[in-house]
């Protein structure tokens, strides 16, 4: 094939030449982004493992402790999470022709893990379930354009809120994998020791990652991990005996269709009715938080790209949202938690990647990380510990574009904010916020302002609160 042909084929796939940009630069692009978001190969796995995705079935904090190296099931979820990425990922290159990446999204899997299985005692295949669930819900709602209106609904300083709060859940959820933040009785929280050496591999981790964010390396946050990991070794924390660096990729066996529908309905002792009404609140928390998410990236991403129409639209939304969803759907089917657009597609935009081009690029570059399962079990919750720091620091930057000023707008904001870490659950952050902005709304007059739908969805939610508090 000539070099003519080849360069024929990408210009009629992606149009290259209609966005100003060629197929060197689009690469170039597409293994930046990887680079910058590859850390949630490694991380995944190391957060799902706490819903009971290992061979031991371990959750919560048993899981811990927990020898992860050649685990099956852990195996099986990094696999499902490289596989899950690329899916989404080729769909948004070739159906959506943007330069946006897909993978399991940081905030969905803590929720997944601590909100759904540890906190509500769904079990994990219960939770793909719903996953899957809402999956198809963004589906229908993206077809009939009723996702663009519930979002277009949603007030700006609560989006915002969100994105903060998932920021400083997942910032929690590290300090508290990496023993920095610990159980303290009299407190509540306290603070970890230095003098154990788990915290402090730790530490060393945050500071590692946080001089090279600061100083604007490219893959900083894996960079860190890698660092980290190597660190653990000689401090006994990293185990590395039988570890083959490069290997067939491992089986999706034991996490692949393993969603349980019928265990889905059959949670906890509220009968059918309270059953029913607990999936609902379960699917439609997923659906908001992972709506809330990709808006947020796509239309934060494409204005500071300058690839927003004069509207404010960018071009193909509705096409990146469906393969959001479709994305959702399979992923859950291959055994993880909600596919969603990655931030850190920004770092491949700033570097001229235009089009699918650069995304379809991030698709084979997770397809080829399959080879190297093997390096996934040997990374310990230290090494990711700073990783959810550092994104959660990250995800902090919304709230600087709150308007605190207006009481009406702050209050529900906070709530939002807030309760998400003090009650260990994003759902119950969205919805505090989604329940107090119609209130203080409507004591001020301002009832107008206050779009239909926030008015159903805080009744929901306060239904899902008074009548199946559990």
């Amino acid at each position: 094939m000539t070099t003519a042909t080849k360069k024929g084929f990408l210009e009629r796939i992606f149009h290259l030449s209609d966005a100003g940009t060629d197929a060197k630069t689009e690469i170039l692009a597409g293994i930046t982004t990887f680079i910058t978001m590859a850390y949630i190969i490694f991380v995944n796995p190391n957060i799902l493992k706490f819903a009971g995705m290992n061979s031991q079935g371990a959750i919560g904090d048993a899981a811990a402790s927990f020898n992860a190296i050649n685990d099956p099931v852990v195996a099986s979820v990094f696999a499902a999470t490289a596989i899950s990425a690329a899916i989404g990922t080729f769909i948004m290159a070739l159906y959506a022709n943007v330069p946006f990446a897909q993978a399991p999204g940081m905030g969905l899997n803590a929720f997944f893990t601590y909100s759904v299985c540890i906190n509500l005692g769904y079990t994990w295949q219960e939770a793909l379930a719903a996953v899957f669930i809402s999956g198809v819900l963004f589906i229908i709602i993206t077809v009939t354009s009723l996702r663009e209106k519930i979002v277009d609904a949603l007030p700006k300083n609560l989006k915002l809120a969100i994105s903060g709060g998932i920021g400083l859940f997942i910032a929690l959820i590290g300090l508290k994998n990496g023993s920095i933040v610990v159980d303290n009785p009299a407190t509540l929280v306290g603070f970890g020791s230095f003098t154990d050496k788990h915290a402090l591999l730790t530490l060393i981790g945050i500071i590692i990652t946080s001089i090279l964010m600061a100083r604007r390396v490219k893959g900083s946050i894996l960079i860190g991990i890698i660092a980290t990991t190597i660190i653990g070794i000689p401090m006994g924390i990293t185990n590395i005996s039988g570890v083959k660096i490069l290997s067939m990729p491992p089986s999706l066996a034991p996490t692949f269709m393993k969603a349980d529908f019928r265990g889905l309905l059959g949670v906890g002792g509220a009968g059918l009715v309270g059953a029913i009404s607990s999936v609902i609140m379960v699917v439609i928390s997923f659906s908001l938080v992972d709506m809330f998410d990709t808006i947020g990236t796509l239309v934060g991403t494409a204005q500071k790209a300058n690839m927003l129409d004069e509207n404010g639209r960018m071009k193909n939304m509705n096409k990146a949202l469906l393969a959001d969803a479709v994305a959702t759907s399979c992923g859950a089917l291959l055994g993880t938690s909600t596919v969603t657009t990655y931030v850190e597609s920004t770092a491949g935009i700033s570097e001229g990647g235009k089009t699918g081009l650069t995304s379809f690029t991030v698709g084979v570059l997770f397809l080829l990380s399959l080879f190297f399962g093997g390096v996934v079990g040997i990374v310990p919750s230290e090494a990711t510990a700073p990783a959810l720091v550092i994104v959660g620091v990250l995800m902090m930057g919304a709230v600087k574009d709150i308007d605190f000023n207006d009481f009406t707008e702050a209050l529900p904001a906070f709530f939002t904010i807030a309760i998400m870490p003090f009650s260990y659950s994003i759902a119950n952050g969205i919805a505090a916020g989604i329940i107090f902005y119609p209130i203080v709304k409507i004591v001020t007059g301002k009832g107008k302002e206050v779009h239909p739908i926030i008015y159903v969805l805080a009744v929901l939610f306060i239904l899902r609160f008074t009548m199946f508090p559990h």
